[in-house]
């Protein structure tokens, strides 16, 4: 069970990183940084894929649009943790608190199938070699996030 949480994170943040590969440019008013380090994180497994020109249209076309779907629910899981936290501050008791952090379960749930799906079609664009090399690129990505979890913990 454990192996397979770890398998759906590890899916889940590749599939997240992939999403953001072509995010907007910023605006002047907002930092730059994640945005140029996310670009150079999808380049990077774009040439480790060797992905070819059209591989690299319909994943940008991919996750384009898993990023629009999932737009909604990320103001949703945003105003959520809000009022989570004026519940929290208000005292509004158990029942309340409940209530906001099942919705942010439910949103959250929403926003990893978003995710996922948008990783398979991707996968699914990938050649046989390509899937081998991206398997392995996730299986060095687990090995990396539980020897930070042993380090951490």
């Amino acid at each position: 069970m454990k192996r397979q949480l770890i398998k759906f994170a590890a899916v889940t943040a590749l599939a997240s990183g992939m999403m953001f590969a072509q995010a907007p440019s910023p605006s002047p008013n907002t930092q730059a940084r994640p945005h140029n380090f996310i670009r150079q994180h999808m380049a990077r497994i774009a040439q480790q894929l060797n992905l070819t020109d059209t591989q690299k249209q319909q994943a940008k076309t991919i996750f384009q649009q898993a990023r629009q779907t999932a737009q909604p629910v990320r103001e949703q899981l945003k105003q959520n943790r809000q009022a989570l936290a004026e519940a929290a501050k208000a005292g509004n008791g158990e029942a309340a608190i409940q209530q906001l952090s099942a919705r942010q379960g439910n949103l959250l749930g929403q926003m990893v199938a978003v995710r996922t799906e948008a990783f398979a079609k991707f996968y699914a664009t990938l050649t046989p070699e390509q899937r081998t090399k991206a398997d392995q690129l996730r299986q060095q990505f687990q090995q990396r996030m539980l020897s930070r979890q042993h380090s951490n913990g």
